[in-house]
C-alpha cells in the first residue's frame, strides 16, 4: 500500500531535519513516517483519527 505514497513535509518544517511526514493520497489512511528514516516503518490513521488529531492540534489539545 505504501508504495505509492507521496510523501509530503509540513511547510512549518523548512529545512529541518527533525520533521514527520505525512502521505494523503491512499485510500482511507493517512500515513505518518519520520523523515529522517524514510524506509523505516510508517504509522497509519484512519480518516477520523486524522482529522481528530487535527483538529486536537488546532485547539491546541497537543503540546509540543
Amino acid at each position: 500500500m505504501l508504495y505509492s505514497a507521496q510523501w509530503r513535509k509540513s511547510t512549518y518544517s523548512a529545512d529541518q531535519d527533525n520533521c514527520v511526514e505525512v502521505a494523503s493520497n491512499l485510500p482511507g489512511v493517512f500515513a505518518v513516517r519520520d523523515s529522517k528514516n524514510p524506509t523505516g516503518p510508517a504509522l497509519l490513521f484512519t480518516s477520523a483519527e486524522w482529522t481528530g488529531f487535527l483538529r486536537g492540534v488546532q485547539a491546541g489539545t497537543f503540546n509540543t
